[in-house]
This record gives structure tokens, sequence and C-alpha cells, in this order.
């Protein structure tokens, strides 16, 4: 077993040599673009799970379907204007 006996030590050991290779001026950094991409993710992740839930109501047939729905945007984080971006949907070449 060689993982079974990590104690305090070891993780002390681990961190000082992660910090040797890393710097501890890129740490910071690193983590921060850790936490955004969480973020991303975590926020890409709802807006599929809330598309999945939504069902469309039953459209009349002497009406055209709109097609035309505003663009869905991508935010770094709840609330990022300044860094949100549109995206564009896939098409689905199924229906006809």
């Amino acid at each position: 077993m060689l993982f079974g006996k990590i104690g305090a030590p070891e993780i002390i050991l681990i961190l000082v040599v992660v910090i040797l290779l890393f710097g501890a001026k890129k740490l910071p950094d690193m983590a921060r673009s850790l936490g955004k991409s969480a973020r991303i993710l975590k926020s890409e992740a709802k807006a599929m799970k809330s598309e999945g839930q939504q069902t469309a109501p039953a459209e009349p047939a002497n009406e055209p379907a709109q097609d035309q729905a505003a663009p869905r945007t991508i935010q770094a984080f709840p609330g990022d204007v300044a860094g949100a971006r549109p995206v564009s949907e896939p098409t689905d070449s199924t229906k006809r």
C-alpha cells in the first residue's frame, strides 16, 4: 500500500514541493483561475439543467413558430457583465 499512511509531515512536504515548483506568486493566480473555471462550469450545468426541465407549450397550427430567441450569454460569475459573451446555440438537424 503506497498511499495508506499519508500523515501531516507528508502533506507538509508535498505543499513545500508545490510552492517550490510553482512559486508563491503564481499560486494565487492559479487558484483564482481554477475558481473562475469552477463557477463557469457550475453556471453552465445549472443552465443545462434548467433548459432540460422547461417544456415548450403547444403551438397553434395556424401561427408560425418563432425561432428568433434572445442569444444566451456565458458569464464568468453571477452578475458579471464585463466578461459576458454571447453564445450561439447548436442547431438540431433532425427536426424537419
